[in-house]
């Protein structure tokens, strides 16, 4: 249960992060509470999966997958450069968090 969450919380961070992004420095409100909802509930499973996994562990998969589909997301609506490279890192990246689940 707690890789679950922790793979949600992931999720969540990307959610954040976007919606950080777009509130343009809490002027804007909706993405201004998407943002603080989705912080809230992002930390809260950190916490939560923290209580069962290693401390090294959760919070490397936690910012692996938020990065990695914030990255994905920025390349989806065009913010963010499309290149093989970046897609090779960030699979990368996909490979030390699933590399992360098996070692454990």
């Amino acid at each position: 249960m707690a890789w679950f969450v922790l793979l949600v919380s992931g999720v969540l961070e990307a959610v954040w992060a976007v919606a950080l992004g777009r509130s343009e420095g809490f002027t804007r409100l909706a993405p201004s509470i998407v943002f603080a909802i989705g912080m809230v509930l992002s930390m809260d499973g950190l916490a939560y999966a923290m209580r069962t996994l290693p401390l090294g562990t959760s919070y490397a998969v936690w910012v692996g997958v938020g990065a990695t589909l914030t990255v994905a997301y920025g390349m989806g609506t065009g913010d963010e450069s499309v290149s093989a490279v970046k897609i090779l890192l960030m699979l990368g990246l996909v490979g030390c968090i699933v590399g992360l689940k098996l070692a454990h």
